[in-house]
């Protein structure tokens, strides 16, 4: 049995780019189906989707992409909201040699935007425009994110991605921001472009400064967060400048 979703009921943030005398409408032709991902390594492949789909809308949960060269990884984390399109690219010829994978860290439930969805959403082109706009957020976020692991210091550059992870996934606590990711030190690593046992020293290095304190669900960030991601936002990303916008999620 093919399990379908009303996309705007399960993405509230599309539902608020349609005129309000067009919502409930649009509520109940936009539907697609759903697909499930399980916990573990994922080939990117879903078999009902053409290739020629616009992609999969992540509607809950969380995975990680690794791209890896000579045996050094970077990769990039992605949950509710992302719109992927994992076999894009993936029959050319790479100019350097590859190699990608993804896993599955939290289990995902994704909408399908076949060429069926793709109509139902013609309908309405401001949706259109808020894909378009998430996909033009997460190269934005890549960039931050690139231009992090180019500070020197391993514990600047992971308590700088913690805050960047914080403004998306982070929740104000009684005594800082809940970071609840089921991110292993290796994934750190991997995320900030270094080796595991550095990013082990660079919590311990972090801890000891009173920036982060380790609890059962994660990490909680202490105090504000550090100038040099304010203002690297504020570069790569002009409409934050002026707010950081970072933890402001209620827990």
């Amino acid at each position: 049995m093919v399990m379908i979703c009303q996309l705007l009921v399960e993405d509230p943030d599309l539902a608020e780019a349609v005129a309000p005398d067009l919502r409930a409408r649009a509520t109940e032709e936009c539907i697609a189906p759903v697909a499930r991902l399980t916990r573990g390594r994922w080939t990117g492949e879903q078999p009902d989707l053409p290739r020629d789909a616009i992609g999969l809308l992540v509607l809950e949960g969380l995975l990680i992409r690794r791209v890896g060269v000579d045996g050094r990884f970077g990769a990039e984390l992605l949950g509710a909201g992302d719109l992927l399109r994992p076999w894009q690219g993936e029959d050319a010829e790479p100019t350097l040699p590859h190699t990608t994978g993804w896993r599955v860290l939290q289990t995902c439930r994704v909408a399908m935007l076949d060429d069926r969805v793709a109509g139902r959403l013609s309908r309405y082109p401001q949706l259109t425009a808020r894909l378009v706009g998430r996909a033009l957020e997460r190269s934005r976020n890549l960039a931050v994110q690139m231009a992090i692991v180019h500070q020197p210091r391993v514990h600047v550059r992971l308590h700088m991605l913690l805050w960047h992870l914080a403004e998306r996934w982070g929740r104000v606590g009684v005594e800082g921001i809940n970071v609840a990711l089921p991110l292993s030190h290796t994934m750190l690593a991997d995320l900030v472009a270094a080796r595991r046992p550095t990013v082990t020293a660079a919590i311990a290095e972090l801890e000891k400064r009173g920036l982060v304190r380790r609890v059962d669900t994660g990490l909680v960030l202490l105090g504000d967060p550090p100038g040099e991601l304010l203002e690297l936002r504020s570069l790569v990303l002009p409409h934050a400048a002026g707010s950081s916008g970072i933890g402001r999620a209620a827990g």
